[in-house]
C-alpha cells in the first residue's frame, strides 16, 4: 500500500497486470490512488509494479530498543478524502490510543497460526516478522528462502525492500533542512533545471507526493523497457524523461497521487545540496547514524549474502520468475534499499519518533493529510495507517511492510519473497493485518482491496 478474515491486505496492488507501477514502494498507496478525475487506462500485461507497498503510509514515544531478530530457521524465535492537504490535518492520528497484547503463550500461538495462514492462502514462499513491544518480542520466519533449493526462511537474511526507501531519502532531504541547506517550501527548480512546473513544485510537495508529476513507473515504454530487460541499468534522468513525457496530472498541491518520480527527483535535490551521490550521502547522514550497519543502497545489481531469492509474475507473460537479481536502478532512490529484519526494527521506530531530525522538523513530517485511503494519511515520505507509522514496499520478487506504533511503543516488520498479489490484495498487507487483527485490534493495519480499479496510484509501495 486489508479485515476480519478478509484476506489481510495493504495497499491493494489491484494485480500485477492491472496495476500502474508504484513502486514504493510497497505498495500501500499506489493502490490508494487519488479520487476523481479520469482513470488511467490499465497498464500492458507485464507491467512492472511497485508499491511503498508502504505507503507505500505517522509522534514521537521513547520505548524499548528493538531486538536483534536471530537467524533460526522455521518459526523459530522468541486515504479518505483527496483535496488540497490542511496544515496538521490527519487522515489517521499517529497520537490516537492504543495498546498491544502481551505476548502470552496463547497470543503467540494465534500469531503463529495466523502467519501460517497467510503464507499457505496467499502462497508466499517465505516471510520473516518481528514485532516488538516493551514487554517481550516475537521474531520469527516461516517457509523458505529458495523455493528450488528449499531452503528454510531465517530472520538474519538481507531482503529488498522497496519503497520502504522512501523513508530514508525523505530523511536525508529533512537532514539538509536541519542543516540548514535548503528549505521544504523551496521551489524544485530552485535546484534542478528542467522539471516541468518546477518554479511552482516545492520540495514539501514533492516528499508528501502532491505534485502533480506523472509518475514515470505508470509509463508503457518504461514498463515494456523494464519487463523485456529486467537486468537494465537506467539513470535516474531516464527515468524523469518517461515522467516528463507526460503532463501533469493536476496542480501542485491540490490532492495526493503516489508517484515514484517525486522521490527521485529528491533523491536528485539530495545529491546536489548534499554534495555527494546519494549512496554515500545516505550512509554518512541516515544509515550509520541510526545504527543501521546492514542497510545498503546499491548502484548495482549486487546483493549482500545472505539472503532470500525473491519471485514474481511481473513478467511479459505472467509467469513466475526468480527477480532476485534483477537491477533495481529503475526505482533508485524510491525503491532500491536492502536491510534486513534488525535494522528495520531499528529503524521503525527512529523514523516515527524523529531521533534524526530537530523536533520541529520531526513535526511537520508527521503532518499527515487524508489519501484516498480510509484511515490512512501520507506526510513527508511516511504514512499513518490506523495509527501506526511507517511505509511498506514493493517491488519484484520482495515486499516489506516497516511501521511503529506510538501509543504502544511496538514495532511491527514484515518482510516476505514475492510480490504476488493474492486476491487482488498485497500479501505484506495480509500479513500485517493478520497480525494487528490479534495484538492491537484497535489499531489495524489495513489497505481496502481494490477491485478492477485503474488508478495510477493503486499502492503505495
Amino acid at each position: 500500500m486489508t479485515k476480519t478474515p478478509r484476506p489481510l491486505a495493504p495497499l491493494p496492488r489491484r494485480s500485477v497486470r492491472a496495476a500502474t507501477a508504484v513502486l514504493a514502494l510497497t505498495g500501500l498507496l499506489a493502490a490508494a490512488g487519488c479520487s476523481g478525475g479520469t482513470a488511467a487506462a490499465p497498464p500492458a500485461a507485464g507491467a512492472v509494479t511497485a508499491v511503498p507497498a508502504a505507503l507505500s503510509p505517522s509522534a514521537t514515544a521513547s520505548g524499548s530498543s528493538a531486538g536483534s531478530p536471530n537467524g533460526s530457521p522455521g518459526a523459530s524465535g522468541s486515504a479518505g478524502a483527496s483535496g488540497s492537504p490542511s496544515a496538521g490535518a490527519s487522515g489517521s492520528s499517529a497520537s490516537s490510543g492504543g495498546t498491544v497484547a502481551a505476548l502470552t503463550p496463547d497470543v503467540t500461538a494465534r500469531l503463529d497460526a495466523a502467519v501460517q495462514r497467510v503464507l499457505s492462502e496467499a502462497s508466499v514462499p517465505g516471510v520473516m516478522v518481528g514485532l516488538t513491544t516493551p514487554d517481550g518480542s516475537y521474531l520469527k520466519a516461516f517457509g523458505v528462502s529458495d523455493k528450488v533449493a528449499g531452503t528454510p526462511m531465517v530472520t538474519g537474511l538481507n531482503m529488498r525492500i522497496g519503497s520502504e526507501t522512501k523513508t530514508f531519502t525523505v530523511t536525508g532531504l529533512l537532514r539538509l533542512v536541519d542543516q540548514g541547506k535548503l528549505g521544504l517550501d523551496d521551489p524544485v527548480g530552485k535546484y534542478l533545471a528542467g522539471v516541468p512546473g518546477g518554479d511552482t513544485i516545492t520540495l514539501r510537495q514533492l516528499a508528501d507526493m502532491r505534485s502533480g508529476l506523472f509518475n514515470y513507473s505508470a509509463d508503457p515504454n518504461f514498463q515494456q523497457a523494464v519487463v523485456s530487460d529486467p537486468n537494465r541499468v537506467f539513470t535516474p534522468q531516464q527515468l524523469l524523461t518517461y515522467a516528463f513525457d507526460h503532463p501533469a496530472n493536476f496542480a501542485p498541491g491540490t490532492r495526493f497521487e503516489y508517484s515514484n518520480t517525486n522521490t527521485v527527483l529528491i533523491g536528485l535535490v539530495v545529491e546536489k545540496v548534499g554534495g555527494q551521490p546519494l549512496d554515500v550521502f545516505l550512509k554518512q547522514q541516515v544509515f550509520d547514524p541510526a545504527g543501521l550497519g546492514r542497510t545498503v543502497f546499491p548502484t548495482d545489481a549486487s546483493f549482500p549474502q545472505p539472503h532470500a531469492r525473491g519471485y514474481t509474475d511481473q513478467t511479459p507473460d505472467g509467469t513466475i520468475a526468480d527477480a532476485t537479481d534483477w537491477d533495481p536502478s529503475w526505482a533508485w532512490a524510491a525503491g532500491a534499499v536492502i536491510s534486513d529484519l534488525a535494522d528495520l526494527q531499528r529503524w521503525a521506530k527512529v523514523l516515527a519518533t524523529g531521533t534524526l531530525l530537530k523536533p520541529a522538523t520531526q513535526a511537520e513530517r508527521l503532518v499527515t493529510p487524508p489519501t484516498p485511503l480510509p484511515g490512512v494519511g501520507y506526510g513527508l515520505g511516511l504514512f499513518v495507517n490506523h495509527g501506526w507509522i511507517g511505509h511498506n514496499g514493493s517491488l519484484p520478487g520482495y515486499q516489506s511492510a516497516v511501521v511503529y506504533l506510538p501509543s504502544a511503543q511496538a514495532t511491527l516488520v514484515v518482510l516476505l519473497n514475492t510480490d504476488i498479489s493474492s486476491r487482488g490484495e498485497e500479501p505484506s498487507t495480509l500479513f500485517a493485518e493478520a497480525i494487528t487483527e490479534i495484538v492491537s485490534p484497535g489499531n489495524v493495519y489495513s489497505f481496502p482491496p481494490v477491485s478492477g480499479s485503474a488508478s495510477p496510484s493503486a499502492s503505495v509501495a
